[in-house]
C-alpha cells in the first residue's frame, strides 16, 4: 500500500498561515490528546483558552507557545522527556521559519515553494530518491534552464533564468559552515536522459561528480538491471529535523503541485522505501564509477 498524503500549500487564514511544520507539531499533539482521552474542551481548559485555539493549534494554523505545548504534554500524561524536546524543538523551528525573511521570499513569492526551501534552509539532512531528473540540488543552470524550456508552465525567459538563479542559490546548502547533510539516489535513466544534449549532460555529470567528493553528499544510483524496486511510482524527499527521524516530513511532486506526508506513519513508510531502495542500489564507489563512465561516453 502506497500512501499519497495530500497536495497542500502554505495556505492564509486571515493573518494566520498554516505550515507544514506546524501542522506535524499540531497532528503530534492532537495523537497525544486521543491517547490521553482528552477532549479539546478539556485541552482549552488546561492552557486557559478556547476551543478554537485548540482546532487552530492542532490544524497548524497559529505558532505554538513553549508554555502552552509543556502545559498540554503534562495534561496529556506524557513522561518521556525527549518527546517533549523535539515538540519543543518543532515549535521554534516554525517560529523561525514564519519570521524568516531569506533571500528567496524576493523570488519564489509565498507559496508552496518558499515553505518548501525555508524548510530545506533549517533540514539537518535531506535524503532524495529521484525516478527521472537529477535532483534539484545537484542540478547545474544548463541543466535547470533545459527542462524550463520544455515545460508549458515556462515562457518567457526572464521567469526561466530567475527560476535557474533560484535553483542555484539553493544549492549553497550544500556548502558552508553548516552543510546540510544530502543523501540522494538516483534511478539510472535520470542520468542517460539527453536533458538540453550531450553538451549540457556533460556538464551536468562532471558536476554530480564534484559535489559527490563533498563529505556531507552521498550519492548512490540505482541501475536499470535491479528490475522491479519498491519505489517505481514518484520521486520523494525526506526532511529530517532531528537526528533519529522523529521530525521526518516528505515532500514529492506531483502534476498539480507539492503532495507533503507530515505524520509518523507516513513518514516511516518513506523511510523504509527508501532504505529498500538503497540496499538495492550501487555502493557509492561503484555508483560514481558509472556517472564517471557515462561522462566519457557523453
Amino acid at each position: 500500500m502506497r500512501h499519497t498524503g495530500s497536495v497542500t500549500r502554505t495556505t492564509p487564514l486571515g493573518n494566520r498561515t498554516s505550515t507544514v511544520l506546524a501542522r506535524k507539531l499540531g497532528g503530534e499533539l492532537l495523537r497525544l490528546r486521543d491517547a490521553a482521552g482528552k477532549t479539546q474542551r478539556q485541552a482549552a481548559e488546561a492552557i486557559n483558552a478556547t476551543n478554537s485555539k485548540i482546532v487552530k493549534m492542532e490544524q497548524g494554523w497559529v505558532p505554538m507557545r513553549d508554555p502552552d505545548i509543556r502545559i498540554l504534554c503534562e495534561a496529556y500524561g506524557l513522561e518521556d522527556h525527549e518527546v517533549l524536546a523535539r515538540l519543543l524543538d518543532l515549535a521554534k523551528l516554525d517560529r523561525e521559519r514564519r519570521k524568516a525573511r531569506g533571500w528567496w521570499r524576493g523570488s519564489v513569492g509565498d507559496g508552496a515553494m518558499a515553505e518548501f526551501i525555508s524548510m530545506e534552509d533549517v533540514a539537518s539532512r535531506i535524503r532524495s530518491w529521484e525516478l527521472a531528473l537529477i535532483p534539484g540540488l545537484l542540478q547545474t543552470a544548463g541543466y535547470t534552464r533545459a527542462l524550463c524550456v520544455a515545460h508549458p508552465a515556462w515562457e518567457d525567459p526572464d521567469e526561466i533564468e530567475a527560476e535557474v538563479e533560484v535553483k542555484q542559490k539553493r544549492q549553497g546548502r550544500l556548502l558552508g559552515d553548516n552543510p546540510v547533510h544530502y543523501y540522494a539516489v538516483i534511478w539510472e535513466a535520470a542520468l542517460r536522459q539527453q536533458i538540453g544534449g550531450p553538451g549540457v549532460m556533460r556538464g551536468q555529470l562532471e558536476r554530480l561528480l564534484d559535489l559527490s567528493a563533498l563529505t556531507n553528499v552521498r550519492l548512490q544510483v540505482l541501475p536499470f538491471w535491479t528490475g522491479a524496486h519498491p519505489a517505481n511510482t514518484a520521486s520523494f524527499s525526506i526532511l529530517s529535523f532531528a537526528e533519529d527521524g522523529a521530525l521526518d516530513v516528505v515532500q514529492s511532486d506531483t502534476h498539480t503541485g507539492m503532495t507533503w506526508m507530515e505524520d509518523a506513519e507516513e513518514s516511516g513508510y518513506f523511510n523504509e522505501v527508501f532504505d529498500r531502495v538503497v540496499r538495492l542500489s550501487l555502493a557509492p564507489r561503484d555508483s560514481i564509477a558509472l556517472i564517471d563512465s557515462l561522462r566519457k561516453e557523453s
